[in-house]
Protein backbone atom coordinates (compact mmCIF):
# COMPACT_ATOMS: atom_id res chain seq x y z
CA UNK A 1 0.00 0.00 0.00
CA UNK A 2 3.09 2.35 0.57
CA UNK A 3 4.51 1.76 -2.57
CA UNK A 4 1.24 2.30 -4.34
CA UNK A 5 0.38 5.70 -2.24
CA UNK A 6 4.21 6.47 -3.58
CA UNK A 7 3.17 5.70 -7.15
CA UNK A 8 0.16 7.94 -6.85
CA UNK A 9 1.77 11.04 -5.13
CA UNK A 10 4.62 10.92 -7.92
CA UNK A 11 2.15 10.88 -10.14
CA UNK A 12 0.14 13.83 -9.09
CA UNK A 13 3.32 15.81 -8.52
CA UNK A 14 4.48 14.59 -12.33
CA UNK A 15 1.44 16.03 -13.72
CA UNK A 16 1.20 18.91 -11.24
CA UNK A 17 4.73 20.00 -12.37
CA UNK A 18 3.81 19.09 -16.73
CA UNK A 19 0.64 21.56 -16.23
CA UNK A 20 3.27 24.28 -15.06
CA UNK A 21 5.60 23.83 -17.45
CA UNK A 22 3.91 22.87 -20.85
CA UNK A 23 0.94 24.92 -22.53
CA UNK A 24 -1.39 24.82 -25.59
CA UNK A 25 -0.72 27.75 -28.47
CA UNK A 26 -4.04 27.37 -30.48
CA UNK A 27 -4.21 27.97 -34.52
CA UNK A 28 -5.89 31.75 -33.88
CA UNK A 29 -3.40 32.69 -31.57
CA UNK A 30 -0.38 33.53 -30.53
CA UNK A 31 1.68 32.68 -27.38
CA UNK A 32 4.03 34.77 -25.35
CA UNK A 33 6.63 33.81 -22.95
CA UNK A 34 7.31 36.15 -19.69
CA UNK A 35 10.08 35.87 -17.95
CA UNK A 36 9.53 37.61 -14.90
CA UNK A 37 7.37 40.23 -16.80
CA UNK A 38 9.94 40.38 -19.57
CA UNK A 39 9.04 38.73 -22.92
CA UNK A 40 11.07 35.69 -23.67
CA UNK A 41 10.05 34.33 -26.64
CA UNK A 42 6.89 34.31 -28.80
CA UNK A 43 5.18 31.13 -30.07
CA UNK A 44 3.38 31.81 -33.42
CA UNK A 45 3.03 27.96 -34.14
CA UNK A 46 0.11 26.30 -32.58
CA UNK A 47 0.17 23.09 -30.85
CA UNK A 48 1.91 21.83 -27.77
CA UNK A 49 4.83 24.03 -25.84
CA UNK A 50 7.11 23.81 -23.19
CA UNK A 51 8.89 26.74 -21.36
CA UNK A 52 11.53 26.24 -18.71
CA UNK A 53 10.20 27.51 -15.52
CA UNK A 54 6.46 27.23 -14.13
CA UNK A 55 4.81 30.85 -12.40
CA UNK A 56 5.52 32.93 -11.44
CA UNK A 57 8.56 32.54 -13.15
CA UNK A 58 7.51 32.06 -16.39
CA UNK A 59 3.83 33.12 -17.13
CA UNK A 60 1.93 32.65 -21.08
CA UNK A 61 0.05 35.10 -22.18
CA UNK A 62 -2.04 35.14 -25.97
CA UNK A 63 -2.70 37.34 -28.63
CA UNK A 64 -5.54 36.98 -31.34
CA UNK A 65 -3.75 36.29 -35.15
CA UNK A 66 -7.15 36.64 -36.35
CA UNK A 67 -8.28 39.74 -38.42
CA UNK A 68 -9.68 42.21 -35.86
CA UNK A 69 -12.58 44.89 -36.81
CA UNK A 70 -12.66 47.94 -34.82
CA UNK A 71 -15.95 50.06 -34.92
CA UNK A 72 -16.02 54.07 -34.19
CA UNK A 73 -16.96 54.09 -30.46
CA UNK A 74 -19.09 57.27 -30.19
CA UNK A 75 -20.53 60.04 -32.41
CA UNK A 76 -18.40 62.68 -32.61
CA UNK A 77 -19.11 65.87 -34.61
CA UNK A 78 -16.27 66.50 -37.73
CA UNK A 79 -16.08 69.65 -39.70
CA UNK A 80 -15.98 69.47 -43.45
CA UNK A 81 -14.44 72.17 -45.69
CA UNK A 82 -17.64 74.13 -45.81
CA UNK A 83 -17.62 74.63 -41.98
CA UNK A 84 -21.03 71.98 -41.65
CA UNK A 85 -20.84 69.66 -38.53
CA UNK A 86 -21.29 65.71 -40.02
CA UNK A 87 -21.16 62.66 -38.33
CA UNK A 88 -19.05 59.68 -39.57
CA UNK A 89 -19.45 56.21 -38.48
CA UNK A 90 -16.38 54.05 -40.01
CA UNK A 91 -14.83 50.69 -39.08
CA UNK A 92 -11.29 49.28 -39.51
CA UNK A 93 -9.90 45.75 -39.91
CA UNK A 94 -6.58 45.27 -38.64
CA UNK A 95 -4.84 42.39 -37.45
CA UNK A 96 -1.10 41.67 -35.29
CA UNK A 97 1.63 40.37 -37.10
CA UNK A 98 4.33 41.28 -34.67
CA UNK A 99 3.49 40.70 -30.83
CA UNK A 100 6.67 41.39 -29.79
CA UNK A 101 6.66 44.56 -31.00
CA UNK A 102 3.02 45.11 -30.55
CA UNK A 103 2.98 44.14 -26.62
CA UNK A 104 6.53 46.68 -26.71
CA UNK A 105 4.57 49.67 -28.00
CA UNK A 106 1.14 48.94 -27.30
CA UNK A 107 0.51 46.88 -24.88
CA UNK A 108 -0.47 43.28 -23.80
CA UNK A 109 -4.30 42.86 -24.49
CA UNK A 110 -6.42 43.51 -28.01
CA UNK A 111 -8.24 45.70 -26.15
CA UNK A 112 -5.30 48.39 -25.78
CA UNK A 113 -4.66 47.92 -29.41
CA UNK A 114 -7.64 49.05 -30.08
CA UNK A 115 -8.01 51.93 -27.87
CA UNK A 116 -4.60 53.29 -29.69
CA UNK A 117 -5.41 52.70 -33.07
CA UNK A 118 -9.06 54.31 -32.56
CA UNK A 119 -7.78 57.65 -31.24
CA UNK A 120 -5.45 57.53 -34.59
CA UNK A 121 -7.81 57.00 -36.70
CA UNK A 122 -10.52 59.52 -35.26
CA UNK A 123 -7.67 62.13 -35.52
CA UNK A 124 -6.85 60.49 -39.38
CA UNK A 125 -10.77 60.97 -40.20
CA UNK A 126 -10.66 64.11 -38.90
CA UNK A 127 -8.03 65.45 -40.63
CA UNK A 128 -9.24 64.59 -43.85
CA UNK A 129 -12.77 65.22 -43.77
CA UNK A 130 -12.04 68.45 -43.10
CA UNK A 131 -9.97 68.90 -46.74
CA UNK A 132 -13.09 67.79 -48.51
CA UNK A 133 -17.18 68.64 -48.60
CA UNK A 134 -20.15 67.21 -47.98
CA UNK A 135 -21.17 66.48 -51.36
CA UNK A 136 -17.76 64.50 -51.89
CA UNK A 137 -18.31 62.52 -48.68
CA UNK A 138 -21.91 61.56 -50.04
CA UNK A 139 -20.30 60.53 -53.61
CA UNK A 140 -17.24 57.99 -55.02
CA UNK A 141 -15.04 60.53 -53.82
CA UNK A 142 -14.89 58.94 -50.41
CA UNK A 143 -13.23 56.19 -52.08
CA UNK A 144 -10.16 58.31 -51.90
CA UNK A 145 -10.85 59.55 -48.56
CA UNK A 146 -10.91 55.52 -47.64
CA UNK A 147 -7.82 55.41 -48.85
CA UNK A 148 -5.98 58.01 -47.46
CA UNK A 149 -6.76 57.63 -43.98
CA UNK A 150 -5.29 54.04 -44.80
CA UNK A 151 -2.69 55.62 -45.69
CA UNK A 152 -2.17 57.81 -42.90
CA UNK A 153 -2.91 55.50 -39.90
CA UNK A 154 -0.79 52.76 -41.70
CA UNK A 155 2.20 55.13 -41.66
CA UNK A 156 1.41 56.15 -37.77
CA UNK A 157 1.36 52.56 -36.43
CA UNK A 158 4.81 52.17 -38.49
CA UNK A 159 6.37 54.60 -35.46
CA UNK A 160 6.75 57.62 -33.91
CA UNK A 161 9.56 60.01 -35.08
CA UNK A 162 12.06 60.82 -32.51
CA UNK A 163 14.33 63.79 -34.49
CA UNK A 164 18.01 64.58 -33.73
CA UNK A 165 20.08 67.39 -35.22
CA UNK A 166 22.28 66.64 -37.91
CA UNK A 167 25.86 65.78 -37.39
CA UNK A 168 28.18 68.42 -38.44
CA UNK A 169 30.66 65.81 -39.00
CA UNK A 170 31.37 61.96 -39.81
CA UNK A 171 32.59 61.34 -36.55
CA UNK A 172 29.89 63.54 -34.85
CA UNK A 173 27.16 61.95 -37.32
CA UNK A 174 28.84 58.45 -36.42
CA UNK A 175 28.18 59.29 -32.63
CA UNK A 176 24.54 61.04 -32.80
CA UNK A 177 23.71 57.79 -34.61
CA UNK A 178 24.81 55.86 -32.00
CA UNK A 179 22.96 58.22 -29.80
CA UNK A 180 19.76 57.86 -31.43
CA UNK A 181 19.91 54.02 -31.58
CA UNK A 182 21.04 53.61 -28.10
CA UNK A 183 17.92 55.63 -27.26
CA UNK A 184 15.39 54.29 -29.09
CA UNK A 185 16.76 50.64 -27.74
CA UNK A 186 16.14 52.33 -24.00
CA UNK A 187 12.93 53.78 -25.16
CA UNK A 188 11.01 50.56 -26.74
CA UNK A 189 13.27 47.70 -25.37
CA UNK A 190 14.61 46.48 -28.46
CA UNK A 191 11.43 46.70 -30.41
CA UNK A 192 11.92 46.64 -33.93
CA UNK A 193 13.03 50.21 -35.00
CA UNK A 194 14.17 51.98 -37.77
CA UNK A 195 16.59 54.73 -38.62
CA UNK A 196 16.10 57.66 -41.33
CA UNK A 197 16.71 60.73 -42.85
CA UNK A 198 14.18 63.05 -43.43
CA UNK A 199 14.45 65.80 -46.41
CA UNK A 200 15.75 68.27 -43.76
CA UNK A 201 18.68 66.09 -43.38
CA UNK A 202 16.97 65.10 -39.52
CA UNK A 203 17.30 61.39 -38.06
CA UNK A 204 14.32 59.94 -37.45
CA UNK A 205 13.69 56.78 -35.44
CA UNK A 206 10.30 54.85 -36.05
CA UNK A 207 9.10 52.14 -33.94
CA UNK A 208 6.39 49.81 -35.03
CA UNK A 209 3.13 48.99 -33.05
CA UNK A 210 3.50 45.15 -35.21
CA UNK A 211 0.23 45.62 -36.38
CA UNK A 212 -1.17 45.66 -40.34
CA UNK A 213 -4.63 47.56 -40.87
CA UNK A 214 -6.35 45.84 -43.50
CA UNK A 215 -9.15 48.04 -44.37
CA UNK A 216 -10.65 51.34 -43.10
CA UNK A 217 -14.53 51.82 -44.32
CA UNK A 218 -17.10 54.33 -43.78
CA UNK A 219 -20.58 52.83 -42.80
CA UNK A 220 -22.43 56.07 -42.81
CA UNK A 221 -22.14 59.98 -43.52
CA UNK A 222 -24.78 62.29 -41.80
CA UNK A 223 -25.58 65.62 -40.88
CA UNK A 224 -25.51 66.57 -36.85
CA UNK A 225 -28.35 66.76 -34.83
CA UNK A 226 -28.19 70.57 -34.75
CA UNK A 227 -28.09 71.12 -38.73
CA UNK A 228 -30.06 68.39 -39.64
CA UNK A 229 -33.77 70.43 -39.61
CA UNK A 230 -32.03 73.35 -41.84
CA UNK A 231 -30.29 70.28 -43.99
CA UNK A 232 -33.66 69.16 -44.64
CA UNK A 233 -35.71 71.80 -45.09
CA UNK A 234 -33.47 73.13 -48.02
CA UNK A 235 -33.79 69.52 -49.56
CA UNK A 236 -37.46 69.91 -49.38
CA UNK A 237 -36.66 73.43 -51.51
CA UNK A 238 -34.79 72.50 -53.98
CA UNK A 239 -36.94 69.07 -54.13
CA UNK A 240 -40.13 71.28 -54.67
CA UNK A 241 -38.36 73.59 -56.97
CA UNK A 242 -37.09 70.98 -59.38
CA UNK A 243 -40.42 69.48 -58.95
CA UNK A 244 -42.35 72.81 -60.01
CA UNK A 245 -39.59 72.75 -63.41
CA UNK A 246 -40.58 69.47 -64.43
CA UNK A 247 -44.33 70.26 -63.75
CA UNK A 248 -43.95 73.32 -65.95
CA UNK A 249 -41.57 71.38 -68.25
CA UNK A 250 -44.25 69.17 -68.35
CA UNK A 251 -46.85 71.49 -69.31
CA UNK A 252 -45.12 73.21 -72.09
CA UNK A 253 -44.62 69.86 -74.00
CA UNK A 254 -48.24 68.77 -73.59
CA UNK A 255 -49.05 71.89 -74.93
CA UNK A 256 -46.53 71.44 -77.94
CA UNK A 257 -47.94 67.99 -78.33
CA UNK A 258 -51.76 68.98 -78.34
CA UNK A 259 -50.93 72.21 -80.61
CA UNK A 260 -49.26 69.84 -83.05
CA UNK A 261 -52.22 67.17 -82.79
CA UNK A 262 -54.73 69.96 -83.40
CA UNK A 263 -52.83 71.26 -86.25
CA UNK A 264 -52.87 67.77 -88.28
CA UNK A 265 -56.22 67.03 -87.41
CA UNK A 266 -57.00 70.98 -89.22
CA UNK A 267 -54.60 69.42 -92.20
CA UNK A 268 -56.24 66.36 -92.53
CA UNK A 269 -59.87 67.83 -91.98
CA UNK A 270 -58.91 70.25 -94.79
CA UNK A 271 -57.18 67.32 -96.91
CA UNK A 272 -60.13 65.38 -97.03
CA UNK A 273 -63.03 68.01 -97.44
CA UNK A 274 -60.88 69.18 -100.50
CA UNK A 275 -60.57 65.24 -102.20
CA UNK A 276 -64.56 65.08 -100.73
CA UNK A 277 -65.47 67.68 -102.71
CA UNK A 278 -63.36 67.16 -105.94
CA UNK A 279 -64.97 63.56 -105.73
CA UNK A 280 -67.96 65.03 -105.55
CA UNK A 281 -67.43 67.58 -108.06
CA UNK A 282 -66.32 64.75 -110.64
CA UNK A 283 -69.26 62.80 -109.39
CA UNK A 284 -71.75 65.76 -110.21
CA UNK A 285 -69.88 66.27 -113.77
CA UNK A 286 -70.63 62.26 -114.75
CA UNK A 287 -74.60 62.46 -113.90
CA UNK A 288 -74.85 65.50 -115.46
CA UNK A 289 -73.02 64.10 -118.49
CA UNK A 290 -75.36 61.19 -118.23
CA UNK A 291 -78.32 63.33 -117.64
CA UNK A 292 -77.22 65.29 -120.88
CA UNK A 293 -77.01 62.26 -122.93
CA UNK A 294 -79.67 60.60 -121.88
CA UNK A 295 -82.36 63.29 -122.04
CA UNK A 296 -80.66 64.14 -125.51
CA UNK A 297 -81.92 61.05 -126.80
CA UNK A 298 -85.55 61.26 -125.60
CA UNK A 299 -86.45 65.06 -124.59
CA UNK A 300 -89.90 64.77 -124.18
CA UNK A 301 -89.56 61.59 -121.99
CA UNK A 302 -86.83 63.63 -119.91
CA UNK A 303 -89.30 66.24 -118.95
CA UNK A 304 -92.15 64.12 -118.27
CA UNK A 305 -89.54 62.44 -115.70
CA UNK A 306 -88.39 65.79 -115.03
CA UNK A 307 -91.80 66.57 -113.76
CA UNK A 308 -92.43 63.34 -111.82
CA UNK A 309 -89.27 64.55 -109.98
CA UNK A 310 -91.55 67.79 -108.98
CA UNK A 311 -94.12 66.18 -107.82
CA UNK A 312 -92.32 63.60 -105.01
CA UNK A 313 -89.84 66.40 -103.75
CA UNK A 314 -93.03 68.81 -103.89
CA UNK A 315 -96.12 66.69 -103.11
CA UNK A 316 -94.56 63.73 -101.14
CA UNK A 317 -94.38 65.35 -97.88
CA UNK A 318 -97.38 64.75 -95.54
CA UNK A 319 -99.05 68.28 -93.97
CA UNK A 320 -98.08 70.28 -96.91
CA UNK A 321 -100.52 72.36 -98.64
CA UNK A 322 -100.70 73.98 -102.22
CA UNK A 323 -103.56 76.13 -103.67
CA UNK A 324 -102.93 75.40 -107.50
CA UNK A 325 -105.34 75.73 -110.14
CA UNK A 326 -104.57 72.67 -111.99
CA UNK A 327 -106.02 73.82 -115.32
CA UNK A 328 -103.88 76.85 -115.71
CA UNK A 329 -100.85 75.82 -114.13
CA UNK A 330 -98.01 74.47 -115.77
CA UNK A 331 -96.88 72.53 -112.76
CA UNK A 332 -99.43 70.15 -113.74
CA UNK A 333 -98.93 69.66 -117.52
CA UNK A 334 -98.18 65.89 -117.59
CA UNK A 335 -101.10 64.77 -115.29
CA UNK A 336 -103.48 66.71 -118.12
CA UNK A 337 -101.55 66.14 -121.02
CA UNK A 338 -103.20 62.51 -122.58
CA UNK A 339 -100.09 62.07 -124.27
CA UNK A 340 -98.38 62.02 -120.96
CA UNK A 341 -100.73 59.40 -119.52
CA UNK A 342 -99.46 56.77 -122.11
CA UNK A 343 -95.78 57.38 -121.34
CA UNK A 344 -95.93 56.75 -117.74
CA UNK A 345 -94.57 53.95 -116.75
Amino acid sequence: MNRIGFWVVSLLLLLAAASSVLFVVDERRYGVVYHLSEISRVVKQPGLHVKWLPAPFQTVDYLDKRLLTLESPSLEPTLTEEKQWVVIDWYVRWRITDPEAYIRSVGRTEEAGAAQLGRVVRSAFQEEVNRRTVRQLLSEDRRGLMQDVLRQVSESVGGSPIEARKPASDAAGAASTASVESSAQDGAQAAEAKVELDEHGQARVKLSWGIEIVDVRITRVDYSKDITESVFKRMEAERTREANRLRSEGQAEGERIRANADRQRTETLAAAYREAQEIRAQGDSAATETFARAYSQDPDFAQFYRSLQAYRSSLGKPGDVMVLDPNESEFFKAMRTPGAEGRRP
